[in-house]
């Protein structure tokens, strides 16, 4: 029971399995299919051409569908080939006449007992699907195929006299010939499973590969943004340490609200500095102090000492910004500097700085590199560092190639925070 249900889900199905489209130009994908009817049509007129029965060209022309469909449907297509297989052996048993002469191939050119034209058809529906089954199913699909010919030859046809059994060499030779076919398609597809598993492996791999570079993006700016909090959270414990000694005679009230806020704020630091400790790697130094904008000139003096063509504009009114709207900002020109210098060798870099009253507009061009870059040593986080940072932020980044053959990155970084904007 065991095998009838295993050849049952195997065989007994009319799942759609498409014949793959080769890699390539659009031209050359469709090109197997192509080939396929071109043959499934040449044997259709190679069995009509000459042939005396005419039920020859007719079984041609189904086995040329059932060639076609194995390009969809393979199992199908094999079913409708193995019973058209029966049928032409049935009418060969409808024609004794043909088997008077001992030794003598029936009429038509019929290969015991079909022609060359519809066995070369089902060897044909038998190659396709052993492109896309399994060697199992082909294995079963070969041995049910093989046990049908010599079953048609000796019980469908019973005029079949001992003097012909050297006739059945015929058989034997094209079942080995469309045993090797199938032997062949059985490599074939598990080349192709093959590398499809690699390609999965690959994608997965660089979807991982991505995820892991965004985690560790975020992570260094959480490490940078966490010394700006810090601080922050520091002058307010100071603060509120302060604020009783400024007043004479405080409240009561007053006094224990700001001796809340000031323990909030110890307790906040408390925290932030455990997190700081998991986020930190061995090689970051602790409490590194963070840039702003006002290491901006250092940062321009240190890339045009190592070469580079720097000028910087800035536009509007300069003010004072938020640490982290500055940090951000050190970070994203830094970001933008060395992507030039390692991708564009040569090239001219004009950095334009543009305050506006609701956001800080970053623009980095470079020209045309005037040789070509070196060959990079892996793939680079400084445009995913820019989109992070910019999203963290709330702002908008673009970057592409401008039509002089540079670069350019335009970073939108708003100055308004979530609770200026609260009502």
């Amino acid at each position: 029971m065991t095998v009838w249900r295993t050849l049952r889900a195997d065989l007994w199905t009319v799942a759609a399995d498409p014949l793959p489209r080769m890699d390539g130009p659009r031209w050359l994908a469709r090109l197997p299919h192509v080939l396929v009817v071109v043959f499934a049509m040449l044997m259709v007129l190679g069995a009509g051409n000459g042939s005396v029965d005419p039920a020859i060209p007719v079984l041609a022309l189904f086995q040329a569908a059932a060639l076609v469909g194995a390009m969809v449907r393979p199992i199908p297509a094999w079913w409708a080939s193995t019973a058209i297989m029966v049928i032409g052996a049935w009418l060969v048993k409808r024609a004794p006449a043909s088997w008077d002469v001992p030794g003598q191939l029936p009429h038509g050119g019929m290969a015991f007992p079909w022609s060359i034209h519809l066995i070369a058809l089902q060897a044909g529906v038998l190659f396709l699907l052993a492109l896309r089954v399994r060697p199992r199913v082909v294995a079963e699909t070969l041995l049910i195929t093989l046990l049908a010919g010599p079953i048609c030859v000796y019980v469908v046809n019973p005029n079949i006299g001992p003097h012909e059994v050297l006739m059945a060499v015929p058989v034997v030779v094209t079942g080995a010939a469309v045993s090797a076919l199938m032997g062949i398609g059985v490599v074939l597809r598990g080349e192709r499973v093959a590398r499809a598993r690699l390609f999965r492996q690959k994608e997965l791999t660089a979807v991982e590969r991505a995820r892991r570079t965004v985690l560790e993006e975020r992570n260094r700016i959480a490490r940078e943004l966490h010394d700006v909090v810090a601080h922050h959270m520091t002058l307010i414990s100071i603060q509120a340490q302060v604020a009783p000694h400024l007043v004479k005679d405080p409240p009561k009230e007053l006094t224990e609200n700001l001796a809340g806020i000031r323990q909030n704020a110890v307790e906040a630091l408390t925290e932030l500095r455990r997190v700081l400790g998991v986020l930190r790697s061995q090689d970051t130094p602790p409490h590194a102090p963070q840039p702003s904008l006002d290491g901006l000139a250092e940062l321009a003096a240190n890339a045009r000492g190592a070469g580079l063509a720097l000028d910087i504009e800035t536009t509007g009114e300069a003010r004072p910004l938020s640490p982290g709207v500055e940090l951000s900002a050190f970070r994203i020109i830094q970001e933008a500097l060395s992507n030039a210098m390692r991708h564009a060798p040569g090239a001219a870099v004009h950095v334009k700085i543009g305050y506006r009253t609701d956001a800080l507009v970053l623009q980095i061009t470079n020209t045309a590199p005037d040789r070509p870059p070196p060959p990079s040593t892996g793939p680079g986080h400084g445009l995913l560092g820019m989109r992070e940072r910019t999203a963290m932020l709330g702002g908008e980044l673009a970057a592409g190639p401008t039509t002089d053959g540079g670069y350019e990155v335009t970073a939108t970084l708003p100055v308004r925070t979530p609770v200026e904007d609260a009502p």
